[in-house]
């Protein structure tokens, strides 16, 4: 049902009975006045019967006109003084002026009459008719009120529903527990907050896989640090080691030719320690982005893929001329093409994997990386190394798509505007 409908209809029928009462009220008074009109009239003929029947039994003339209760007329004998003409109060509160009081004597059998009109009698009935009417018209506004409040409270009861549900997902409750709702409109309203709480709930479950991976990533750094700091830099230091000891135990025994081929030794030593150690810098952190330093980074980063993947073949399609793009959007660049040959590399069992970056007619750097591999089971998804690359897309004002490959498998597509809205911070 309709929320206006019910409002229509409820409100309608409670003003169609209360219209309906009025009118009983309204009829009622009409009976009581017609009932007081004709009762009036016999009294006014009765007193006139009586001025004219000398020999009529009962109480004297006068008595009977005291207790006659005429209206609109004052009747008194001759024996009686007139009334004293005072205005009545309403009439002075109008600022009106009480009409002339004009007797006329009318004569009925031996006995003199004087009749005059009396709007003391009419004013009062006014009074009470309009008293009558405020109290109808009262009673009928209190009702309204009492009745619209009562109604408008009984329909927009579901909201506080609604606001029950959403406390429950502000304190991460994953179920709104909605109750059915009659009415149409808080039903869609249900369905959007049922359609937003299962979001909150794929993001928060994505949230936690992206805290998880990168604990994982983390530990795999540390794991791979550690073992190149071991297996390579530690062997080598350790002959470092081993040539220095024997030059200092027996340098005044060796000939200038013995010394020579140690110091050789000790130069070839330390710059494979050197090596070691700007490659371990370029694993935590690739150096040379600033300044239009993109192209090369990333050629070096397939160039390192190439050299350990040889059955995939790698490409790289840069544009002649890049702009400087400033440090945190291309390392975002960088991260992104990084998280997806290692993809390529771990699940596409493709052949070839082609990186292409160039500038838009919009001013856009557009990324491109595609495979030739087994493509997207079930479609992309937000968890693990896709939500991260969109992470750090999102973070330089860019946007990332995972897309099928028109030629087979994968294509990752992000977009970075040269102009960035907010100030971008540094990807780690």
């Amino acid at each position: 049902m309709d929320l206006r409908r019910r409002l229509v209809g409820t409100l309608g029928l409670l003003l169609g009975s209360l219209l309906a009462l009025t009118a009983v009220i309204q009829l009622l008074s009409l009976k009581t006045d017609i009932e007081a009109e004709v009762d009036a009239s016999t009294r006014l003929v009765n007193v006139l019967a009586a001025a004219g029947d000398l020999d009529a039994a009962g109480p004297p003339l006068e008595g009977r006109l005291a207790r006659a209760g005429l209206r609109h007329l004052s009747i008194r004998t001759a024996d009686q003084p007139p009334p004293a003409a005072t205005p009545h109060p309403v009439l002075a509160w109008l600022g009106m002026t009480a009409p002339a009081r004009s007797e006329q004597a009318i004569r009925i059998g031996n006995r003199t009459l004087f009749i005059a009109p009396n709007p003391h009698s009419e004013i009062e009935e006014r009074l009470d008719d309009t008293v009558q009417i405020w109290n109808i018209l009262l009673f009928f506004f209190g009702t309204t009120l009492v009745l619209t409040w009562w109604s408008a409270d009984r329909a927009l009861a579901p909201v506080r529903e609604l606001e029950a549900s959403l406390q429950r997902l502000a304190r991460g409750e994953p179920d709104p527990a909605l109750p059915a709702f009659a009415l149409r409109e808080f039903g869609r309203v249900a369905r959007a907050i049922e359609h937003l709480a299962g979001a909150l709930r794929d993001a928060r479950a994505a949230q936690h896989a992206l805290a998880r991976r990168l604990i994982a990533v983390q530990e795999d750094e540390r794991r791979a640090l550690a073992r190149e700091l071991h297996d390579d830099m530690g062997q080598t230091l350790a002959a470092l080691n081993v040539t220095a000891t024997h030059l200092a135990r027996n340098a005044a025994a060796l000939s200038p030719g013995a010394i020579a081929e140690c110091a050789g030794d000790l130069r070839r030593d330390l710059r494979s320690c050197s090596a070691q150690l700007r490659t371990v810098l370029r694993m935590l952190r690739p150096h040379g982005l600033h300044g239009g330093g993109l192209a090369q980074m990333l050629d070096e980063l397939v160039q390192g893929w190439r050299g350990r993947h040889t059955e995939i073949a790698f490409a790289l399609e840069v544009q002649a001329a890049l702009p400087d793009i400033g440090e945190a959007m291309a390392l975002a660049v960088y991260r992104v093409v990084q998280e997806a040959l290692t993809n390529v590399v771990r699940h596409s069992g493709a052949r070839r994997c082609t990186v292409r970056i160039a500038l838009d007619a919009s001013a856009c750097l557009v990324l491109d990386v595609a495979d030739d591999g087994c493509g997207l089971a079930g479609g992309p998804n937000r968890h693990g190394g896709m939500l991260g690359m969109q992470e750090r897309a999102g973070m330089v004002g860019g946007a990332l798509q995972v897309l099928p490959n028109p030629g087979g498998g994968v294509r990752v597509h992000a977009r970075f505007p040269l102009v960035v809205p907010t100030v971008a911070q540094a990807v780690p």
